[in-house]
């Protein structure tokens, strides 16, 4: 990804968060307003999840991917370029979705990792329909409660993943990426390759590179609050400095230093609490 750019000023940015009566399991939300007398322009870092940015804005779209297309979009595992721009007043729907939850959201989670598509492309006229309820709702309160509606609705129409899979998902997560592929075979009761096969087909990703994504999110994090690179490489369990360096070029195409000042990230406390 290009340079975040560091002259945003979160400061010009409304975040809400739903009430904890409105959540579903897998799934995190959080709503933006910004008003930016001058433009701005900011880089997505990625993040262990599907998201879903839904695109609320009554002008120009805010949401755009390296091809020009904007627009309420689909990101997968692992995304290209997308950048949030804009000019005036701009509201977006920001949905995270775990990977097991997405399967059953999108239905085609696995052919989404490294895209990034629009909601069109994916939920057909049901994309324009949800955009509609949800810029016509009255507050954000609203908005929550309407797209909770339209996603539980999804969630209880297809089945889930193996739980064996998504037990997997849920070690990386709670190892922050500092497992091995074998051990969580063992811990489920799998061979090495079938564990492998069943994760790579439903989630889209194999289980190295989730484990490698996880662990770069943490990292990053680290990276963002302040801490040195030689201190977040050996706290995350990087060989050293120069590795560190190397993933992080990998997941987000910049330097540590700069991911330290992405934009994107010193917002997460407040949008994504814990």
């Amino acid at each position: 990804m290009p340079s975040t750019g560091t002259s945003f000023d979160w400061a010009q940015v409304q975040v809400a968060v739903p009430r904890p009566s409105v959540r579903l399991p897998g799934v995190s939300m959080a709503g933006f307003r910004h008003h930016a007398p001058a433009l701005v322009d900011i880089a997505m870092v990625p993040h262990p999840s599907v998201t879903l940015l839904v695109d609320l804005s009554e002008g120009e779209a805010i949401v755009y991917d390296a091809h020009g297309q904007r627009g309420s979009v689909v990101i997968g595992l692992i995304p290209g370029d997308l950048r949030v721009a804009g000019r005036g007043v701009g509201e977006c729907l920001q949905i995270r979705l775990e990977p097991a939850a997405a399967a059953a959201v999108l239905g085609a989670s696995a052919e989404l990792s490294g895209r990034v598509v629009s909601l069109e492309d994916v939920w057909g006229r049901d994309a324009g329909r949800a955009e509609d309820r949800l810029r016509a709702a009255a507050s954000w309160d609203q908005r929550f409660t309407i797209a909770a509606d339209i996603l539980g609705r999804r969630l209880g129409a297809r089945p889930p993943v193996d739980p064996e899979v998504a037990y997997a998902w849920r070690r990386m997560l709670t190892s922050r990426g500092r497992v091995r592929v074998d051990g969580l075979a063992d811990e489920v009761g799998w061979s090495r390759k079938r564990l492998w096969s069943r994760f790579r087909s439903q989630l889209g990703i194999t289980p190295k590179r989730a484990a490698r994504l996880v662990r770069f999110d943490h990292a990053a994090h680290l990276l963002a609050v302040g801490h040195a690179a030689a201190g977040v490489a050996a706290h995350s369990g990087y060989v050293d400095q120069s590795h560190l360096h190397r993933e992080v070029k990998t997941f987000a195409g910049i330097t540590p230093t700069a991911v330290a000042a992405a934009p994107w990230l010193a917002i997460d406390d407040v949008a994504w609490p814990p």
